[in-house]
C-alpha cells in the first residue's frame, strides 16, 4: 500500500504526537527528515515539543531518503539497516538516533 508521505508528516504524525506526547518526548531528539520527491520536515521530539513542521531546521539527526525507499522503511522498519548499508538511507549527525525512528513511527 502506497504511503501518502506529505499526509503522513502534515496530518497523521502530528496527530499521533498529540495523542502520545509523553512517549514522543521520551525520544528526546530533533530530526530533520528529507524525503526526496516528497518534501522536508523537522520533528522536535524534546521536552519543547512534540511538533512536526514543514521545512528545514537544525537537528540532532538528519535523515535523507528517496520517497520510494521511505515507503519501504515505513511499511517495514526492519528494512532500515538494509537501506542504510546499501546507501539508500543517509543519516547525518547522531546515527544512534536513527534507531529510535521505529519507535516514532509505531505511535498511533
Amino acid at each position: 500500500m502506497a504511503v501518502d508521505i506529505p499526509k503522513l508528516f502534515n496530518e497523521q504524525l502530528p496527530a499521533a504526537l498529540v495523542r502520545n506526547a509523553d512517549e514522543a518526548k521520551s525520544i528526546n531528539a530533533k530530526y530533520q527528515m528529507n524525503v526526496t520527491g516528497a518534501g522536508s520536515w523537522h520533528l522536535d521530539l524534546t521536552s519543547a515539543g512534540p511538533t512536526v513542521t514543514q521545512g528545514e531546521k537544525p537537528a540532532d539527526c538528519t535523515i535523507t531518503i528517496q520517497s520510494a525507499d521511505f515507503e519501504k522503511l515505513y511499511e517495514s522498519p526492519a528494512a532500515g539497516m538494509q537501506l542504510f548499508f546499501s546507501g539508500k538511507l543517509k543519516i547525518d549527525g547522531n546515527q544512534m538516533l536513527g534507531m529510535k525512528l521505529q519507535k516514532l513511527f509505531s505511535l498511533k
